[in-house]
């Protein structure tokens, strides 16, 4: 079941990310999926490894947001350099 509720909330991580970065990045539902939960993973393992928050805080959903809207843009950048 966690797996579940991962998929869940990293397609959730996913879509606010793609609402608050500006611009079209041509994604679907599966790759704002895996971008949401590639986010909420890089995100939670950095913010709990700094002391930022623990496991199943809030600040963890707005920090897999912060992670996921930087792998937009890196993977934007790396789009417009290889097209």
């Amino acid at each position: 079941m966690s797996i579940l509720w991962t998929i869940l909330l990293g397609f959730l991580v996913g879509v606010v990310a793609k609402f608050l970065h500006p611009g079209r990045d041509g994604m679907g539902f599966i790759m704002t999926t895996v971008l949401g939960v590639v986010g909420s993973v890089v995100a939670g393992y950095l913010g709990q490894v700094l002391g930022l928050y623990q496991a199943g805080e809030g600040a963890g959903f707005i920090g897999s947001v912060l992670g996921a809207i930087l792998l937009l843009f890196v993977y934007g950048r790396l789009k417009g350099k290889s097209g």
